[in-house]
């Protein structure tokens, strides 16, 4: 039997918020039209409009209000950023991004950042050999300096959790932070299951912000296995192969 592959960002996050335990950890999200754009913008001053389908970070667009040079507003794509001095300006703007695909629009999450680069996390959830969901590998993912994005694919750098943290946490603190993302990776694998009973692997990437509170950006169904190749413990990636050979992911 196939491997369930879920592309939409808007239905995995329909699935997600329904669980009271794991809504605390998602950030607002609304399909992106005039009217989402202009509430969202509102209510959290810095958004994210990205596309329903997109990867690898592509598409995505930062959005702030801003009060300087002027009052209006600034986007980024890119290494690209934009000033308008109205709400109709920025509307129009993004329509030439959005008008053709379904984009979202998400509530902005001040990331952590080491030196003075943002950061997330990408957590590795897969089925074990007692088909159970194990939080099995977790990584930094640390932005390229003018880049909005940490994936690899638009310069984003590969970095042990461990050294993103420490310079947040102590060690024992970061140790047990690291506890709360596997135990929330796991939630979310059983909790996608749920619509989608033949998943089995996801990579769930983890927003942190300046309060240390997780949120969890979006969930990835096709995650990338090899980059915790980079990990110092082999060990790590050693599992996240074996679990991935045993149900189908990955090949021999």
């Amino acid at each position: 039997m196939s491997i369930q592959r879920v592309r939409s960002k808007w239905a995995k996050t329909k699935v997600l918020v329904r669980s009271n335990d794991l809504k605390q950890y998602i950030p607002q999200t609304k399909r992106f039209n005039r009217e989402s754009l202009l509430l969202m913008i509102n209510q959290h001053e810095m958004i994210y409009v990205k596309p329903d389908n997109g990867t690898f970070g592509k598409g995505v667009i930062r959005v702030e209000k801003v009060t300087e040079p002027s009052a209006g507003y600034r986007y980024q794509i890119k290494t690209d950023q934009i000033f308008v001095s109205t709400f109709e300006a920025l509307y129009n703007g993004l329509q030439s991004y959005t008008r053709h695909k379904d984009y979202l629009v998400q509530k902005g999450v001040y990331l952590l950042k080491h030196q003075k680069r943002r950061f997330d996390i990408r957590v590795m959830v897969q089925k074990n050999l007692s088909d159970h969901w194990e939080t099995t590998a977790i990584i930094g993912r640390l932005s390229h300096p003018e880049r909005i994005v940490t994936n690899y694919h638009s310069g984003g750098t590969m970095v042990t959790y461990e050294r993103l943290l420490s310079t947040h946490l102590s060690p024992t603190e970061t140790t047990a932070y690291k506890k709360r993302l596997e135990k929330l990776g796991a939630s979310i694998g059983r909790q996608l299951q749920t619509a989608y009973p033949r998943l089995k692997e996801i990579g769930v990437d983890v927003a942190i912000d300046t309060k240390l509170h997780p949120w969890v950006l979006e969930v990835n169904t096709k995650p990338h296995p090899y980059i915790y190749k980079i990990l110092p413990d082999k060990s790590i990636y050693r599992k996240v192969r074996r679990y991935s050979l045993a149900y189908g992911g990955m090949k021999a």
